[in-house]
């Protein structure tokens, strides 16, 4: 953090300017966002973005590297969600990170999760410029990530998603677009990209290709799928797809479903196991290793504490569902009739990860505030992968989401921003 930018900006502080923020991205998306918008960015040193994006990139090479985990990764595709045309590479990256405090007090960052999944990259691109102007922020302060401009963004961001297609036959999936608390990034996408937002049940399958309705009503065959639609939503709310998409279609995927699952929170109880990676990955394991006895004694070799005896309570652990998205279905404390209540079939489809006490380390009005780093990273085909933005959550509750910081202030989504140089 820098201290300096952070004084400046809390004295300087008006509520006037957090209504010109918000009136900024309204316009610069059409609509209103159903998420909170934190009232302030976060001013970080360039070099701890890029410390963030070395090891996200380093983990995430480390799993593509590993043959045993990406074919137990494979094996954990949900029956009927397995996507025939599969990539060589993701095209979209994420890696989250908290800041807590090592034995000897210094902060240090520990990986949430990573997902190769696309985040709302074309959103956090207008937020954090919507920061810098409604608060009239020196214009050196910068927000894209390996040199990249604006308009270098928005072409690496084209190379990615429509790859050389006509965007006409170009699409972006999701379930339910229009009611999507994450509409604001399809909207922006589909804009700066001349794209389509299309609802994935909606898709018309003829032949071996896939088609959508335009505005006039036209049939119009697809190309290429940027895809936002996730297994979890799917099933949750029981989608029938007009098409198997386990067969092969006619057409490209930006961001194959198939990632998904194969870089996930699957992926770390893997990278917790080896030794290299234990600096930055917290001690987790799979539910059924856990109560079937070796995933237990792994724990509490990290260093993890695990009460034994009657229906102990586990306060430093987490319970996570390895899909879930955006939080969903987290569970706090779990305890020993918990875990053994889920159905054993299911155990593998969960992981116990310690649980991570965030440093509050952003000075608000409200008191110290909580802050979880994301790196963005892109992949396009023939080229290479690369951080290009990142995307930051503030919050002052157990968990970070922006659904889980309702009815508080100087919390929520947030952009980080950083001088050319480290000030002081």
């Amino acid at each position: 953090m820098i201290p300096e930018l952070r004084w400046e900006f809390n004295e300087r502080f008006s509520d006037a300017q957090y209504r010109a923020l918000q009136q900024r991205v309204e316009a610069a998306t059409g609509m209103t966002t159903e998420f909170r918008v934190a009232e302030t960015p976060v001013f970080v040193a360039e070099s701890f973005l890029m410390q963030l994006a070395r090891e996200g990139e380093r983990l995430a090479r480390a799993l593509l590297a590993d043959q045993n985990y990406c074919a137990a990764a494979r094996r954990a595709i949900p029956q009927g969600f397995c996507v025939a045309g599969e990539t060589a590479h993701p095209h979209f990256l994420t890696a989250d990170f908290a800041l807590v405090r090592d034995v000897e007090g210094a902060l240090q960052p520990k990986l949430v999760e990573m997902q190769a999944f696309p985040s709302v990259f074309a959103f956090q691109a207008v937020l954090a410029a919507a920061y810098r102007d409604a608060y009239d922020l020196s214009s050196s302060h910068r927000y894209f990530l390996s040199g990249l401009s604006e308009d270098g963004y928005w072409e690496l961001m084209r190379r990615t998603i429509v790859s050389g297609h006509d965007p006409e036959n170009v699409v972006l999936t999701e379930v339910d677009p229009e009611h999507q608390k994450t509409r604001p990034d399809f909207a922006v996408t589909a804009q700066k990209l001349g794209i389509h937002l299309v609802d994935i049940a909606r898709l018309e399958p003829l032949g071996d290709k896939l088609h959508y309705r335009n505005a006039a009503g036209r049939l119009v065959p697809i190309h290429r799928i940027y895809n936002r639609a996730i297994a979890d939503e799917l099933i949750a709310r029981r989608v029938h797809l007009p098409f198997d998409w386990t067969r092969q279609w006619q057409v490209e995927w930006a961001g194959h479903p198939n990632w998904y699952f194969l870089i996930s929170k699957f992926s770390v109880p893997w990278l917790a196991q080896q030794q290299k990676h234990r600096g930055v990955v917290p001690p987790a394991e799979f539910l059924d290793e856990f109560l079937a006895g070796p995933g237990r004694e792994r724990l509490a070799a990290a260093g993890v504490h695990l009460p034994v005896g009657g229906d102990a309570v586990y306060h430093d652990l987490l319970l996570k569902p390895l899909f879930g998205f955006a939080g969903k279905g987290i569970q706090f404390e779990p305890s020993q009739s918990d875990l053994e209540a889920i159905d054993p079939e299911q155990r593998g489809n969960y992981l116990l990860q310690q649980r991570m006490h965030f440093v509050p380390t952003i000075e608000t009005p409200h008191g110290p505030t909580q802050a979880e780093f994301r790196i963005l990273y892109l992949w396009p085909e023939g080229g290479i992968l690369q951080p290009v933005i990142s995307l930051v959550r503030l919050g002052r509750g157990r968990m970070m989401g922006v659904d889980h910081n309702r009815n508080q202030a100087w919390v929520g989504a947030s952009a980080a921003l950083y001088p050319p140089r480290a000030i002081g």
